[in-house]
């Protein structure tokens, strides 16, 4: 209990410090339409993807200790499922579906992440659910489990773009699984795209965990050996490395065909009984890595939002440099006309009188100044604008390769933001963030990244006494909140006395 509430504690402070110091920079000047917390506010998820048949449901059914998704060998559910907790039902009275709630309340609730996948329409939202279980293993994690993907099918076929939702799901989860099955240990298209494309783009290649599942229904060694190769080599192939990533291996031992005919039990399972145990290990530690995906996702949009300010204060100062060299222009020609006028009416028409010629001058100065900034300025500073643009890596200076990986996150942004040249603010808005967001990505994350190297050495008689501290905490924190309400109702009873 100490310890899931440090975690929480920690948690929150994340959390607030995304929402008090990254979103409001981050909405105002264009980086982002969304709070940035809107991704990593709610609880830590596991999406589980696969082939169809991969047996994704039965091993989540293993996991949960009921039957709650349906299973079978042709795909069974369309649906893209959140399993989260309730513990409103006791477990003596069997694990089960306490509460069920359909695709469009869930999206339009704001107690949950999902909001953002309005976007995807109705289609989706009838394709999307939620389920409360009362099953322990999601106390402290929830599961999504996904539409098995097929190899001939298309966004017309689903009526929403399966790719699109998968991206949006694997960025908000803390671990992916993706499962694949003795019999197909092939990729079909779908799963291809998944991997190759949509994965890559929207979460890091260390919240991916391959599982080889429906190892039971592997005869013999050399035949599982002959699967995992074949996996192996299509995984290579697919991801472009030369090494091969990691895949465990693991099957569901309620839906497992030893249990029809246990004499038929491969010899081979009772060794790779580890890799099942490590593998539920791995996804019951979710909450801790999703700590420090936390921490990470704080570190890199702290560092991209304020390499995006720097991009947008770059070029503020240099437009604002060529917009003063350009009416500087602009004033010395108007002065120039308005002189060549005043002597062409000196000339001609024998105008002497000094005042007359100074106020015709002038007038004649205004009115060329004037045609300056309404005309040729405006186009003078398109121009600057089109120009600067085509040239725009050259913005800021990129020298490693984490300036490269940011610059290549933000351009787009960047770009889309100076061409439609939004925004209200001045440079010095820009300077002053500048520096806020600095501070909170120098002191801000190493604090953070502290409180996590403690958390990992503390005892148990250390979250005790820091549970112990923050209650007292919590007690001072509303104590003195109490005192200075009662002193503002005080403050607020003697004036309006005063004034009666």
């Amino acid at each position: 209990m100490h310890r899931e509430n440090y975690m929480n504690a920690l948690r929150e402070d994340i959390v607030d410090t995304i929402t008090t110091h990254l979103t409001p920079m981050a909405q105002r000047y264009g980086y982002s339409d969304i709070p940035l917390e809107t991704n990593v506010k709610w609880r830590p998820m596991v999406l589980v993807i696969g082939n169809y048949s991969s047996g994704k449901s039965s091993l989540i059914n293993e996991f949960l200790g009921a039957k709650i998704q349906d299973t079978g060998q042709a795909p069974t559910d369309d649906s893209f499922t959140v399993l989260t907790y309730d513990e409103s039902v006791p477990e003596t009275e069997g694990i089960q579906v306490v509460e069920q709630r359909d695709g469009k309340s869930l999206l339009n609730d704001p107690e949950y992440p999902f909001s953002t996948l309005r976007k995807h329409g109705q289609r989706f939202a009838a394709h999307f659910q939620l389920k409360k279980i009362n099953s322990p293993f999601l106390k402290n994690l929830a599961i999504i489990d996904t539409p098995g993907m097929l190899d001939s099918i298309s966004e017309m076929d689903r009526g929403y773009d399966y790719q699109e939702v998968l991206g949006d799901l694997a960025q908000k989860a803390g671990l992916v699984l993706v499962l694949f099955d003795a019999h197909k240990a092939g990729t079909v298209r779908e799963a291809y795209k998944s991997i190759r494309e949509t994965l890559t783009a929207h979460t890091s290649e260390d919240r991916i965990i391959f599982v080889l599942n429906r190892i039971d229904e592997c005869t013999t060694f050399n035949d599982l050996l002959r699967v995992y190769g074949t996996l192996c080599w299509n995984l290579s192939q697919i991801t472009g490395r030369k090494d091969i990533p990691m895949i465990r291996m693991t099957y569901s031992s309620n839906a497992a065909a030893i249990n029809k005919n246990p004499a038929n039990q491969p010899p081979f399972l009772p060794l790779l009984e580890n890799q099942r145990e490590d593998l539920k290990q791995i996804i019951l530690q979710t909450p801790l890595r999703r700590l420090d995906h936390l921490a990470t996702y704080l570190e890199i949009h702290g560092e991209r939002l304020a390499h995006y300010i720097e991009a947008l204060q770059a070029f503020g100062l240099e437009f604002q440099s060529f917009r003063i060299k350009k009416m500087v222009i602009g004033l010395l020609i108007s002065l120039l006309g308005g002189g060549l006028i005043a002597f062409t009416l000196m000339m001609l028409a024998g105008m002497a009188d000094p005042t007359t010629l100074l106020s015709v001058g002038g007038i004649g100065a205004g009115l060329i100044m004037t045609l300056w900034l309404a005309f040729f300025q405006k186009k003078l500073e398109q121009k600057f604008r089109t120009t600067r643009l085509e040239d725009l890596d050259t913005l800021t200076p990129v020298t490693d390769q984490t300036r490269k990986d940011s610059w290549g996150a933000i351009r787009d942004l960047v770009y889309q933001h100076l061409k439609n040249n939004k925004g209200d603010y001045t440079l010095y808005e820009l300077k002053l963030d500048r520096f806020d967001i600095r501070q909170v990505n120098e002191n801000g994350t190493q604090k953070i990244r502290e409180a996590l190297s403690e958390f990992r050495s503390m005892s148990k008689d250390d979250l005790e006494e820091w549970e112990k501290n923050s209650v007292a905490r919590e007690a001072y924190k509303k104590e003195k909140k109490k005192k200075k309400e009662m002193a503002e109702a005080e403050l607020l009873t003697g004036t309006i006395r005063h004034l009666y």
